[in-house]
């Protein structure tokens, strides 16, 4: 189908488009949803726990994996929308207190935020005999009882293994990840 432009009509056209071409050179952000620096580190957060719980094996393969954010958290923005695993099986992730009474029925991992050295020790103590993985935000934990802390930085997300917390917890990490952590912990 044919239909007849006049040279009025195809001017204004043209003029509409060089407007929209102007208006992305003068603010190339105004058309494109911008990512901010904070955007930019909780996505490579949620990228980070989601590829270790992708690497761990609880005793009972749960069919959906139940993430319990406990504490207050910079970097789960992401995570709380809820995921899926590269390989399909779905993420559940729900905000729990860290006094919550059924934490370990509830959850097959938590991530960890700012706790209190009581509550930490609370939380610990529950966990323990119990096949959670638990992940810290910060990687001051991994010495008080986490098998993952995170360690973000401007650039990457990166993050250690406690060894004997993953010995006592139950569940099995692919020993991959634990290379993985070790190469990162002797990058300059």
């Amino acid at each position: 189908m044919n239909v007849a432009v006049s040279p009025t009509e195809r001017r204004m056209s043209w003029g509409r488009l060089l407007l929209v071409a102007v208006l992305c050179l003068l603010a190339p952000g105004a058309f494109a949803q911008a990512s901010s620096p904070a955007d930019s580190r909780a996505q490579a957060v949620t990228q980070v726990v989601l590829g270790i719980l992708s690497y761990a094996r609880w005793p009972v393969e749960p069919a959906q994996l139940r993430l319990c954010i406990v504490g207050p958290t910079q970097y789960t923005d992401d995570l709380v929308k809820g995921t899926t695993q590269a390989t399909g099986r779905p993420v559940v992730v729900q905000r729990l207190l860290a006094d919550h009474p059924d934490i370990v029925n509830s959850c097959d991992a938590v991530y960890i935020g700012k706790l209190s050295g009581d509550e930490r020790s609370r939380l610990f103590a529950s966990l323990i005999g119990h096949p959670v993985l638990s992940i810290s935000e910060g990687g001051d934990q991994c010495t008080v009882g986490s098998l993952f802390c995170l360690r973000v930085g401007d650039d990457q997300v990166s993050f250690e293994v406690n060894l004997d917390s993953v010995a006592r917890s139950g569940v099995r990490i692919h020993p991959s990840v634990l290379q993985l952590s070790r190469r990162r912990a002797l990058a300059p």
